[in-house]
């Protein structure tokens, strides 16, 4: 296992602990291919009875621990040393990344024509490249055969899902299984949207004290105050579950 990170297993998904805020490191990850989920609260909270969502986090190659709720539990109820590394300070790393190295084969599934204008915007101005878009469905049935031959065809190495969660990572898992080749992944669903200010604007200061989510709440509470109530069920799953650690 990496200096950088380790591993431990909960409820039958690796997740990835990040040790170090070394960037360098962090790029590396990166650089490989699969599938990178980071799940929710709110979504974790409904495992038991997600099974696509569940089987989708499990089939992931890099799980990171997004919900401050989460790595809170686990540090106080199971002694798991842990900390957050949110989709938030991925993006910036994976950002940091594309414009260094000119990376220009990205391409981005995106929840509706305004976010999906804003998200290109911002991407051509800050990073100097055009990226290829899709804009997703609602979907009923998380199957797209449509982006499916679109992304075979064009072959990008970087596929950017920024729909919303418990969706996306099923998305990412059906891309994964089916496409003809082995690309990136990332499902960071509304993350890139903090950095286009199409939702409320957060620094590293407050992600680092786990308060992006009061920041959402305080932005559209009608939203995101049942989403994270709902979280709270998330307690009794982490006490009613083992974690397993590796060394």
């Amino acid at each position: 296992m990496s200096d950088l990170y380790k591993s431990f297993s909960f409820c039958g998904i690796k997740f990835i602990n990040i040790n170090t805020p070394n960037i360098s490191g962090t790029i590396n990850i990166i650089k490989k291919n699969g599938l990178f989920v980071f799940p929710s609260g709110p979504g974790l909270a409904n495992l038991k009875i997600n099974s696509k969502y569940h089987l989708a986090l499990k089939n992931s190659e890099y799980v990171f621990l997004d919900s401050g709720f989460f790595v809170l539990l686990l540090n106080l109820f199971k002694k798991v040393s842990c900390q957050k590394f949110s989709g938030y300070k991925f993006l910036k790393i994976l950002f940091y990344q594309i414009k260094k190295k000119k990376i220009n084969n990205l391409f981005l599934v995106d929840p509706s024509i305004k976010l999906s204008l804003s998200y290109r915007k911002y991407i051509k101005k800050k990073l100097k490249i055009n990226c290829n878009y899709y804009i997703a469905p609602k979907y009923k049935k998380v199957e797209d055969k449509i982006l499916l031959k679109k992304i075979s065809i064009l072959k990008p190495k970087i596929i950017l899902i920024n729909i919303g969660g418990g969706v996306q990572e099923i998305l990412g898992h059906y891309l994964k299984k089916n496409l003809n080749y082995k690309p990136t992944i990332i499902c960071t669903g509304a993350a890139i949207a903090y950095f286009t200010k199409d939702q409320a604007s957060i620094n590293n200061f407050i992600d680092r004290i786990y308060l992006g989510w009061l920041v959402r709440i305080f932005y559209k509470p009608k939203i995101f105050l049942p989403r994270y109530l709902s979280a709270f069920k998330l307690f009794f799953l982490v006490l009613n579950n083992n974690v397993i650690t590796k060394n």
